[in-house]
Parts: structure tokens; sequence; C-alpha cells
């Protein structure tokens, strides 16, 4: 300010009073500016993107409780130990047989609704071989993000009428020997979660979302070639309302049998989320390959798809 207004506002009681309160119009006006800038407030994605509900440090967590187990392919002591940590921290959570294999079950949770509802789902088992495989993104991520998803969404207020949501740990997804690209049918040696749960439940299921590769850094995931396309459109609707859509892409990606396939062959529209760059059959496949970020994204988009879903 310079030594003249200075000078002015001494002398000129009324003009001081004048700029005075001139100056506090111009820096209220400043601050609302601000503030409509920072909330995105001429109507930009900013100001509309859902808030933040999916823990990320949880779904961490447990991904690294599932790794500590070590290799626990379908069937093991230690696949059997870890789904009865697991069992408690889903809503109303409880175990389905898999018929013909008695040491397997899925691992299901369920938030009550209308039928048909939505499956939300990822396989818990990991490969028989590598020997030392622990599947930090081929298996434990997945199941991470379906446990802590379903946690936000059961302290979410879904309002009368919705549809149920069921959380489903599949067993088995992997073959009993080998690796799938070795099999000759992958679909009927692998998927044995998956196969029992969608011939138990006939019609129950309107919609299903799977995850299987999820976790890893820089996650890139188009759409796996058989899922459905509308329903991968909405994915993409709810990913740009988290703030998160750079994550995923509209292009197709490579086909893959996959624990949706069981739901889509029962005419279940499914989509599989899967970034099939990752080398999730060897043993690279460890908790160092892992992001937070790419579980937040993954987590924040389901959670805000799944709540749309269940309100139409």
């Amino acid at each position: 300010m310079g030594i003249a207004k200075i000078r002015a506002l001494v002398i000129v009681p009324s003009l001081n009073e004048a700029i005075v309160a001139r100056l506090a119009v111009l820096l209220v006006a400043a601050a609302i500016a601000a503030v409509l800038a920072g909330c995105g407030g001429d109507g930009s994605t900013a100001e509309q993107r859902s808030p933040a509900r999916f823990d990320a440090s949880r779904a961490w967590r447990l991904a690294e409780l599932q790794v500590a187990a070590g290799q626990r392919p379908a069937g093991s002591p230690q696949l059997r130990g870890l789904a009865r940590r697991l069992r408690p921290l889903l809503p109303r959570g409880h175990f389905e047989a898999i018929p013909g294999e008695p040491r397997l079950r899925n691992v299901v949770g369920e938030l009550a609704g209308r039928r048909p509802g939505i499956v939300l789902g990822a396989h818990y088992d990991t490969l028989v071989k590598p020997r030392g495989f622990v599947g930090a993104n081929n298996g434990a991520a997945g199941t991470a993000v379906v446990i802590e998803a379903a946690r936000a969404l059961r302290r979410m207020p879904a309002g009368a009428g919705a549809r149920e949501v069921r959380f489903v740990l599949f067993d088995g997804e992997e073959p009993p020997a080998g690796l799938p690209e070795e099999s000759t049918d992958f679909y009927n040696e692998g998927l044995r979660g998956s196969r029992a749960y969608v011939a138990a439940h006939p019609g129950r299921t309107g919609k299903m979302i799977l995850l299987d590769y999820v976790g890893g850094r820089g996650l890139r995931l188009p759409r796996e070639a058989t899922s459905t396309e509308w329903l991968w459109r909405q994915l993409l609707g709810a990913a740009e309302a988290a703030g998160v859509e750079g994550v995923f892409s509209e292009e197709a990606g490579p086909a893959i049998v996959d624990d949706h396939t069981p739901f889509l062959r029962a005419g279940v529209p499914a989509i599989d989320l899967i970034d099939w760059r990752y080398p999730g059959h060897s043993l690279e496949d460890g908790l160092d390959k892992l992001s937070r970020r790419s579980l937040d994204a993954v987590g924040e988009t389901v959670v805000q798809l799944i709540d749309e879903l269940r309100r139409e």
C-alpha cells in the first residue's frame, strides 16, 4: 500500500471505511472462487466424484495375511486354515460345499435383498506349482478387495428394495495338477468352485463381477473379450465417478476362461477384471509386485458399481 493512500486513510475516516469494506468484499470473493475451483464448482468431474469408501490399507493387510500362509492349493491344510480366518470377515459368512470335492469349499457372504442379485467374486486358492508359489496377485489381491468391498457396502445404506449382494471366494479355480495352460480342458479341470456355485444357485444371480489380477503395479484393465459389454460400460462409469477412470479401458483384451465363465454359460451377464500382462503363473508373483493404489482403484470402482446395481 502506498504512502499517499495511507495518508488518505488517516485524514478521511469515511474513505477509510469505504476502502476497508471494499477490501473485505474482494477477499470474500477470492475465497469463494478458490473453494469453487478446488471443488470443481463449474460442474467438473471432481465435484461429482464419489466419496472414498474403500480402505486400501485394510485390503493390503488382507493380502499380507494370505501370502503369509504360503502356497495354498485347493484342499490343502494351508487353504482350509485360511478359509476359517476369512469366513468371519464376510457378512453372514459361511461355507458352501463343492460336490465331489470333499476338501474344497467356497466361502460365501451376503447382504440380503431382492433376487436375482449380484455376485462379487474372486478365487482364494493358489497354483499347485511352481513350488513356493504364493499368489499375491493371482488369488490374494482379488480376495482382499472382495472382503474389503463387502465391509464398505455393509456400512452403506442401500435403501428399501435393494438387490441381494453375495460375496464369493471360489475354491478350486486352479487345476488340481499342473498349470492352467498345460490343461487340455481347463474349464472342467479348474473352475471347480464357480461351476459348483452356479449349479447350486440357478436363477439367483442377475449380474456377476470377477476380480482376478487386480493388484499389480501399473495396473491397466481392458475389457476381457468375453465380458458383457454393457456391464463393462457401467463399470467404466463407476470408475469415472470414483476418479480412477485411467485404470480401465474400453478396448478389448484377450478372451480368458475364468470364474466368470460358468456364469456367462448360464446366461448371467458377467465381467472379469484381469490384467493379463501380469506374470501370474510364476514365482515373481509376490507382495513386492502389488500396489495399494491399484487395490484402491479397483475397490472404489466395484463399491461404486455394486451400490448402483443393487438400487436398480
